[in-house]
């Protein structure tokens, strides 16, 4: 983490020292040129947190990679580092990581089992999402992408139909206990981004995962920016 706030001071010191010599933004005030800064910056910033996503997930370092930055991000930054407290308190077997503005949700086979080569959820699984249903509807300003993986038992085409139908599964479920569905994306990532080998027994487990990315979503960017400036 410190490399990257090294590239992005480096960056921003480049890029005042540019609109200095710059005779265009010489006719602008220092608050329009704090503003070019910022967002210049965020942009760095927000590119490096995506492709530094642990678990290699290009799709979800995208997500959780936008930055809003400043006062705001701030806010944010709070908001989702009290969710993310809430979340492993609810489900304590759960891999909960902070990343950017936003949170990484792993839930391995033991959070979210499904039966032999179905998307059908067990009643184990359906037990350990219905404690994240109370935090998830306690952050309704949060919009979630839902990411299903499998291991490599099979036919690649197989895995990625049978990862996207466990996603959806995923998404049908917690739309069934009062949650927006309008706050879910649901992806299969089939094989990909594995987080253990798929050599043995154990690894694989591991690799049959759901993965959730959750962000701010534009009421919350909205109202953080509004407290910012206060």
């Amino acid at each position: 983490m410190k490399k990257v706030t090294l590239y992005v001071l480096v960056s921003i010191l480049s890029l005042g020292s540019l609109l200095s010599s710059c005779e265009a933004a010489k006719n602008t005030n220092r608050t329009q040129r704090g503003a070019a800064i910022g967002a210049v910056a965020g942009g760095i910033l927000g590119a490096v947190i995506g492709n530094n996503v642990k678990g290699g997930n290009s799709a979800m370092g995208a997500v959780l990679g936008g930055v809003i930055g400043g006062v705001a991000g701030g806010v944010i930054g709070n908001k989702m580092d009290k969710q993310a407290r809430e979340i492993q308190t609810a489900l304590p077997g759960a891999q909960v990581e902070r990343v950017g503005e936003g949170i990484k949700l792993t839930l391995g086979e033991n959070a979210v089992r499904f039966d032999t080569n179905k998307a059908t959820l067990t009643t184990a699984a359906k037990a350990n999402l219905d404690k994240l249903v109370p935090v998830f509807q306690s952050y309704a300003d949060t919009d979630l992408v839902i990411y299903g993986y499998t291991d490599n038992t099979g036919a690649v085409e197989y895995n990625q139909t049978l990862s996207e139908q466990r996603g959806a599964a995923v998404k049908t479920y917690l739309a069934s206990k009062g949650l927006n569905v309008s706050r879910f994306t649901t992806k299969g990532m089939g094989i990909a981004d594995p987080i253990a080998t798929n050599d043995t027994p154990e690894g694989r487990s591991q690799n049959r995962r759901v993965e959730f990315a959750i962000t701010a979503n534009a009421k919350m960017v909205e109202d953080a920016q509004k407290e910012a400036g206060r």
